[in-house]
């Protein structure tokens, strides 16, 4: 999903029955679809669901993801930038001795540690908001899904939009052609030049060549006839 398409979502357009999200805004006219959740999709949307419970914003008509103002949650309006909250998650580290999680510095924040991490990055250092859904529609094009199923998930308008997202694909093409090669048969022998052999190749499993008596009259061939089959 797009960033525009998660911000608009409200809880109409989750069907906990069908596990399946409605997209009613979108970039594109393509993107008005119907995408079905997986199992962490699906799991992500009941916590949702349960924080959602603590401010009495699970009403039809209020969003997912509220707008939230000097602690002050309106789940009437949609939160308008998660700027501030992506770029701590990317920068979130880990103390290699005590594995406490914090932000980037000089020495762990864990008075009892106090180890340098100065040189310690995060494994998620530069990764853009928009690069997960990158990554799932190459997936899809690296998997057995078609276009049109790709097309039909991803809210793609036009093929060339979705080659230019799936260009790893090529790789994929390359081991298709790569097979055709595989199954190139095997050329054949030949018996050599000498008087005892002819030059023309042994032909593995083939039938040797037999004498059909009686085909031939006095003047030509005869035609293929009931009687000269039998």
């Amino acid at each position: 999903m797009r960033r525009v398409e998660i911000k608009n979502l409200r809880w109409r357009d989750v069907d906990f029955l069908r596990q399946s999200l409605t997209i009613r805004r979108s970039k594109t006219n393509a993107g008005l679809r119907s995408i079905p959740m997986n199992e962490d999709a699906y799991s992500a949307i009941l916590e949702l669901r349960e924080c959602a419970n603590g401010f009495n914003g699970t009403a039809p008509q209020h969003f997912l993801f509220p707008a939230c103002e000097h602690g002050h949650i309106d789940p009437n309006r949609p939160m308008k930038s998660w700027r501030t909250a992506w770029r701590r998650m990317t920068q979130l580290i880990q103390c290699p001795v005590c594995r406490t999680c914090q932000g980037p510095g000089e020495t762990c924040r864990n008075a009892d540690c106090g180890s340098p991490i100065d040189e310690v990055k995060s494994p998620l250092a530069g990764l853009r908001f928009h690069d997960p859904r990158h990554h799932a529609i190459m997936e899809l094009a690296e998997s057995q899904a078609s276009d049109s199923t790709i097309m039909a998930l991803a809210g793609h308008l036009s093929r060339k939009m979705l080659e230019h997202y799936s260009h790893i694909r090529q790789d994929a093409k390359r081991e298709a052609v790569n097979v055709l090669s595989a199954r190139v048969p095997k050329r054949p022998e030949m018996r050599g030049y000498d008087t005892n052999c002819d030059t023309k190749p042994v032909e593995v499993g083939s039938a040797m060549p037999q004498v059909i008596e009686k085909m031939v009259g006095t003047r030509r061939l005869e035609l293929l006839t009931s009687t000269v089959s039998r």
